[in-house]
């Protein structure tokens, strides 16, 4: 890689969950300020958000995965306190290069385990196709890239004018809060396990200037009016790293049947559905996610290129989910 500038980083604001310590930092990485958390020490596991999300969106399972890993969640550019992209709002279709510039500015060594979900799925799974060899393990969850369909009102967010009008309307009064409204229905099985602190998050960064703009451009990306723009899975074959993935049953944005595709393709892939969940397992179902997540890291690194993975069945059975 080449070498970048000394980044700069923003003292941390410490704050406790638990037993666990959350760092809130920032770090400049390509002229860009960026938000990222840390926690915990050991082996470098990185967590890569989705549409819409921002670091603080993993703040639910981060304390029990800290207690093996130092653990870092990414406020991709544009996204939660993250600056702007130096292009603009958007970032590109392809952002592995700054996360591999990110790592190498936080000094996380490779090999390193990575989890993606959604949009950040596809970012995590482009990064692995590129350098499998500084990939432990890779995690994709409710990944976008994976197949064609794609809920119909994000295909249509996506087209020119209708987007801009949507951003529009989300800053008159009211807006805001109903656009908030729609996307937690849109995320969750069951609207009303959705925590307060998430909803609260959520429509603060709607307000934020240029979050919008930013998702909208990172939409456009992913998406189309004719469904996802970048498959990638006539890829998956060729990719040897350990691969877990997890989808929720429910997931209304992106359907569950991409996941058993992707898992069929891959030569050292494992899936483990939850039942009644939707497009944020991570947040609507945290200890499960954190469980299954947790033995997915210990297995692997135990009992690497094993062809079974039992103690996952046993958290998740899949007898059912094939």
């Amino acid at each position: 890689m080449t070498a970048l500038p000394e980044p700069t980083s923003a003292p941390s604001q410490p704050q406790a969950r638990g037993e666990t310590v959350l760092y809130d930092r920032r770090i400049t990485v390509y002229g860009v300020e960026i938000q990222y958390l840390e926690a915990g020490a050991g082996p470098p596991l990185l967590l890569l958000h989705g549409h819409e999300q921002s670091a603080t969106s993993w703040r639910w399972v981060i304390p029990a995965l800290a207690r093996t890993h130092r653990v870092l969640a990414l406020s991709l550019p544009g996204h939660g306190e993250s600056g702007p992209a130096a292009d603009g709002h958007a970032p590109g279709a392809d952002l592995t290069p700054f996360v591999a510039a990110f790592l190498f500015a936080v000094g996380a060594e490779p090999p390193l385990d990575l989890v993606g979900h959604s949009a950040g799925g596809a970012i995590a799974l482009r990064f692995t196709l590129a350098d499998p060899t500084r990939i432990r393990t890779l995690t994709l969850v409710d990944s976008a890239g994976l197949g064609r369909e794609v809920h119909p009102l994000l295909a249509l967010d996506t087209l020119p004018i209708i987007g801009e009008l949507a951003v529009m309307i989300s800053r008159m009064p009211g807006g805001d809060l109903a656009r908030t409204t729609m996307s937690a229905a849109m995320l969750f099985a069951q609207p009303w396990r959705i925590p307060a602190e998430f909803f609260t998050e959520q429509h603060a960064l709607g307000r934020r200037p240029g979050q919008l703009e930013a998702s909208t451009a990172m939409a456009r990306a992913l998406f189309g009016p004719y469904g996802q723009r970048q498959i990638l899975l006539d890829r998956l074959p060729a990719l040897t790293t350990p691969t877990l993935v997890v989808w929720g049953a429910r997931d209304y944005l992106l359907p569950v049947q991409q996941a058993r595709a992707a898992v069929k393709s891959l030569p050292h892939g494992w899936l483990s559905v939850f039942p009644d969940c939707g497009h944020l397992p991570h947040v609507e179902h945290p200890d499960r996610f954190a469980t299954v997540l947790g033995t997915w890291l210990t297995v692997s690194r135990d009992h690497p290129r094993s062809t079974s993975f039992a103690p996952l069945a046993l958290v998740d059975p899949l007898k059912d989910q094939r």
